[in-house]
């Protein structure tokens, strides 16, 4: 309430929280925190950078975390870094064991068929192939959230405006069931896929759980 009332008086301030600001990408084996700093510095400005290595030997896994003061930042990082580094939101730090487990072995996994990843001169790299296979949720800029309870235009826009980007708030009203749906937009896909991340299943009142999903955009979702 705090935050959404502060937006509405011309603060626009972006959400301090740890689920919004780090996020999580493959490295090649050689670089150091520096060299992950050095790649990322452009996006925005980094609270921390980390690697995540063997217990046992110090050797790097190459895996790391990259954390931003703010998620806009996060989100261009996402948004614009080479695709090399399969960017994504990190999990909460209670759930980093079981996250980075699931997050290596999904892009580690080799298939009879598929592109090598683009890390030219790590031949540590070399490898591995990534899984074309496996099935992904089409990504857009436009999601729809579905509710038991009809929504109040200005409340939706202001919980939806949290996330940076916002470009417009569509409320629609089932005459027949009384059910609340809504069209959300942003300026970027990265701002809707954390606006998904942080709010499909999130009790709006309490008690009654948001749906929230992607919709087709008109835009091209492979890019």
């Amino acid at each position: 309430v705090f935050i959404a009332q502060s937006r509405a008086s011309g603060s626009h301030r972006d959400v301090e929280d740890e689920e919004l600001t780090r996020i999580f990408v493959m490295i090649p084996k050689s670089y150091t925190e520096e060299d992950l700093r050095e790649k990322f510095k452009m996006y925005g400005d980094i609270e921390y950078c980390s690697i995540i290595k063997n217990k046992t030997t110090g050797e790097s896994k190459g895996l790391g975390y990259v954390r931003y003061l703010k998620p806009s930042q996060a989100a261009r990082a996402i948004e614009e870094c080479d695709r090399s580094y399969k960017a994504i939101l990190a999990e909460p730090k209670n759930k980093a064991e079981s996250f980075e487990h699931d997050y290596y072995s999904i892009n580690m996994r080799q298939e009879p068929r598929g592109n090598t990843l683009p890390f030219c001169g790590h031949p540590e790299f070399c490898s591995f192939e990534r899984n074309e296979n496996r099935i992904q949720e089409s990504v857009s800029k436009r999601l729809s959230v579905i509710s038991h309870l009809p929504f109040i235009q200005e409340q939706l826009f202001a919980l939806f405006d949290l996330i940076p980007g916002l470009e417009y708030c569509d409320v629609q009203r089932d005459p027949h069931t009384n059910s609340g749906y809504a069209v959300i937009q942003y300026s970027t896909a990265a701002s809707a896929i954390y606006a998904k991340y942080k709010l499909h299943g999130f009790e709006y009142p309490p008690g009654n759980r948001l749906t929230v999903i992607f919709l087709e955009d008109g835009n091209d979702s492979s890019e």
